[in-house]
């Protein structure tokens, strides 16, 4: 079982009963719309995992989609039927974006090697023509305890100090109009984190489905200028396009960068915070 990404075809050929398969589709204008896009049809056997309320938490100084803690996201998985051992395959109709997301959670919480993201998600799946489904009962399991690695997440403190160090590669995987400033329509204000380079999510796509891992390895490498994996942090809006970044470098086996979980959002949570706006440095 790969780790960062499944086509719809290596999926097809697999007993869909063997794997959890978690159905991520979200937007952010109509909350509710996923989850009636869900069960208007889906992947056979497909769980729904609503962003704000299953793979987020309420906090606002931590930005618009805070983590959940590890007991509530265990016992979210436990609700969808997952027990160690069991594959698990997100997807959704944002490019990955949210799937990502999920997939970046469940590494955090040590069960990345059974991992995937669908690559050209819901509209790659129709597309093939392969089967879809309206029925939505699932049994539960099992609770799983797990526990979030804190390596991998930084926070405004941390982030503060990484970017002395001239080794950190801040990543931001918006749009250009947003992390240049010249247009805003989430948050209160726009701009981006002083230091912060411009990788939009976007980049790692070609007519919806991921580069090469070469591709994506010769494009990040170029970011990197020389740096370890290991010293790059995303970040986006909210903690969520910023792990198709993530997903992207371990696709191209640039393994070990880590993400700034409150993102843009919970930068900008304090008015004291430093921002800039207009090209990156």
């Amino acid at each position: 079982m790969t780790s960062t990404l499944l086509s719809c075809a290596e999926l097809a050929a697999r007993d869909l009963r063997e794997s959890l398969i978690v159905d991520c589709r979200f937007e952010l204008a109509d909350t509710a719309r996923g989850e009636r896009d869900y069960r208007a049809g889906h992947i056979p056997g497909a769980v729904y995992a609503h962003l704000d309320r299953d793979l987020s938490s309420p906090n606002p100084s931590l930005g618009r989609h805070p983590l959940p803690s590890a007991a509530q996201f265990a016992h979210t998985l436990a609700g969808w039927g997952w027990q160690p051992g069991r594959p698990i395959v997100a997807y959704d109709d944002a490019n990955g974006a949210h799937a990502a997301r999920l997939w970046w959670m469940l590494r955090v919480a040590g069960v990345h090697a059974e991992t995937a993201v669908l690559d050209g998600g819901w509209a790659a799946w129709r597309a093939a023509g392969l089967p879809l489904s309206q029925t939505t009962g699932h049994d539960s399991a099992p609770l799983t305890p797990m526990d979030f690695d804190p390596r991998q997440i930084v926070y405004q403190d941390e982030l503060r100090t990484l970017l002395e160090l001239p080794d950190t590669l801040l990543l931001d995987a918006r749009a250009a109009p947003r992390y240049h400033g010249e247009n805003e329509p989430i948050d209160r204000v726009g701009g981006h984190v002083p230091g912060a380079r411009n990788r939009p999510f976007s980049n790692n796509l070609e007519h919806g489905i991921h580069k090469s891992p070469s591709r994506l390895k010769q494009e990040f490498d170029a970011l990197l200028g020389g740096r370890s994996p290991r010293n790059v942090v995303h970040m986006c809006g909210s903690g969520v396009t910023a792990c198709s970044n993530l997903l992207a470098m371990e696709h191209a086996g640039l393994h070990g960068s880590r993400l700034f979980a409150p993102s843009w959002s919970g930068w900008i949570a304090d008015p004291s915070r430093p921002i800039r706006q207009g090209v990156q440095p």
